[in-house]
């Protein structure tokens, strides 16, 4: 079935083509399609385009259909071009007339654009909420591992003391920030395009703000013609925000693979969470993170995929969209597994002690030795010149007293100021409402 059929037969290999991977990525948005039918039968009955018995049966089927989805029974076989299709054929095999109404003031267009807005909320709030989960984590990491001192290195080369406090507190900022990303995306999203038709509204005294009102969007997107060209923006927008994240994890990832090899052996992983050799019986590898690494930076080419396959359109509906699900959708569930392997991975990452006590880190110390002349009273210039030296000549001494006694005020990790942070960003934002 096509809800455009008008009884014309389309050659079997033109419909193979144009129909595509649909039926596929098509249950990524049914949930969301039946949520905007609801709202679609229940505000034709209230402007008089559907009687109250017809919306009840359509409520009943409607419901009926979200039970498949939810159970698992739900499916989309060769005899429907898409989801869409599928959920009308259902209503009037089972209902009759109030089935055939059901697609009164509304065209297919605005039908997958609602179901695609609607998903990419829902994304972006459950992909925040696991972002968020892990902010804590790393906070939590942070606190624990505060006076836990490791080599900061620049250029890959050993620079000055750091901790592994300062390290974990560094990733939860980075992920709030890429949080505010998302916000963004989520933003775009919250658009209400239900009742934009095929572009160009509809001469039926519909209401919008009521189906603005049930489903739950921020707002409504007004001008017909504006509500689509959320196509392909909103999943653009999505995608920036997931890219955003991924760069994120992708460098904490690259952290740990170098900070677990034996040359700087700064973290363990339990050996369960580790691969091994088919030859080399000692080799613990950290293939989970090194996927992780991976898998990030192809997502941060999404936006630029996204891009390319809308950019040289013009507004209205283009089919070219259609593509938009294949690049998108799939990653995101992968992104979302991402977030969980590290939540799982990261509380078993266990942190070496007396890193820094080793001769081989004694420079990291020479501008702590810098900062001891100065206290003495000797000016920065001289001081530098001095330890630079010494240095060279082999007279220099590395005195970590200093640092370690001054470690309060060297490493201000700021924690609570970062979870002041979370808090007020969690309190605002509808991501979390």
């Amino acid at each position: 079935m096509k809800i455009w059929d008008k009884g014309i037969a389309v050659d079997k290999k033109i419909e193979q083509f144009t129909v595509g991977r649909d039926r596929e990525l098509d249950l990524y948005l049914a949930r969301f399609d039946v949520q905007a039918s609801k709202a679609q039968a229940n505000m034709l009955a209230r402007v008089g385009l559907l009687a109250a018995e017809e919306n009840e049966q359509l409520q009943r089927g409607l419901t009926e259909l979200a039970a498949q989805l939810e159970d698992g029974t739900f499916t989309i076989d060769d005899s429907f071009e898409d989801v869409h299709s599928k959920i009308e054929y259902f209503l009037t095999e089972k209902f009759g007339d109030a089935g055939k109404k059901i697609h009164t003031a509304r065209s297919r267009n605005d039908q997958v654009l609602t179901a695609i807005q609607l998903f990419l909320k829902d994304y972006s709030e459950r992909a925040a909420a696991k972002t968020l989960q892990l902010v804590t984590v790393l906070l939590q990491k942070a606190k624990q591992h505060q006076a836990d001192l490791m080599p900061g290195y620049t250029h890959f080369q050993a620079a000055m003391p750091s901790s592994f406090g300062l390290w974990f507190s560094a990733y939860a900022e980075h992920l709030l920030l890429d949080l505010a990303l998302f916000e963004a995306a989520h933003t775009v999203a919250d658009q209400n395009p239900l009742g934009s038709g095929a572009g160009f509204g509809s001469s039926f005294p519909i209401d919008r703000q009521m189906t603005t009102r049930e489903l739950q969007f921020g707002s409504l997107a007004v001008s017909s013609v504006g509500a689509q060209m959320l196509r392909g923006k909103t999943e653009k927008t999505v995608a920036f925000a997931l890219a955003g994240m991924a760069a994120t994890l992708a460098k904490m990832a690259y952290d740990l693979v170098l900070y677990n090899s034996q040359d700087l052996a700064f973290v363990e992983l339990p050996a369960a969470f580790t691969t091994g050799s088919s030859i080399m019986p000692h080799k613990k590898n950290p293939d989970v993170f090194e996927l992780i690494r991976a898998r990030c930076n192809a997502l941060q080419a999404l936006p630029n995929t996204l891009m390319l396959a809308t950019s040289n359109l013009p507004s209205g509906y283009h089919r070219d969209f259609q593509i938009l699900k294949e690049i998108l959708f799939e990653p995101l569930t992968q992104f979302l597994d991402i977030l969980d392997i590290v939540l799982f991975a990261l509380p078993e990452l266990k942190i070496k002690p007396n890193l820094v006590e080793q001769a081989k880190y004694d420079a990291i110390f020479t501008v702590e030795n810098i900062n001891q002349l100065i206290q003495a009273g000797a000016p920065f210039r001289e001081a530098y010149k001095q330890v630079g030296h010494a240095v060279e000549d082999g007279s220099y001494v590395a005195h970590r007293e200093f640092h370690t006694t001054h470690l309060g005020s060297v490493h201000n990790l700021g924690l609570a100021e970062i979870q002041a942070k979370v808090d007020a960003f969690r309190s605002r934002s509808r991501l979390f409402r």
